[in-house]
């Protein structure tokens, strides 16, 4: 049985955040999850911004607060939703999220914990978090053995025995 080892990335700018989002963007295929967590402030946007220009899209990235889902065209789709404001989750799968989800592009998902349940089993699940004034403490953890696999050949996360 895999278990992970509590990994943490500080980021100390905005600058290092989206560069850690382009690094990750050089993993994703087709049909990606990644569900990101944290308070308000702690980067999620900026690291969607970044994944976004890791994958070649050039449209500026908002937050979608106030659409819940923002859709950015490029050879690979970027279907970015925001759930903040959603009551449960049952609200998402009534706008189609599973056509999304398990569609042809990258679907992200900020405030994915309050919808984990209905997330795919294999994605990533990345959380922000304040650390020491304008740093920010990041935990990424694969769910799903492709994420595993991908992980362990990058230098992000390492799953341990």
């Amino acid at each position: 049985m895999n278990k992970y080892r509590e990994n943490f990335i500080i980021t100390t700018s905005e600058q290092e955040t989206l560069n850690l989002a382009k690094k990750i963007a050089k993993l994703l295929k087709p049909g990606d999850v990644i569900s990101i967590s944290g308070e308000l402030g702690t980067g999620k946007t900026c690291f969607v911004k970044g994944l976004a220009q890791g994958m070649g899209i050039s449209q500026v990235v908002t937050s979608p607060s106030f659409v819940i889902l923002k859709i950015y065209y490029n050879k690979i789709p970027l279907y970015h939703f925001d759930v903040y404001r959603l009551d449960k989750s049952f609200q998402l799968e009534e706008i189609g999220f599973q056509q999304f989800q398990y569609g042809d592009g990258i679907t992200v998902v900020e405030w994915g914990d309050k919808v984990s349940e209905i997330l795919a089993f294999d994605h990533l699940e990345i959380n922000f978090y304040y650390y020491e004034n304008d740093k920010r403490k990041i935990k990424i953890t694969p769910h799903g053995e492709s994420w595993e696999k991908r992980l362990n050949k990058s230098k992000f996360v390492k799953v341990t025995d």
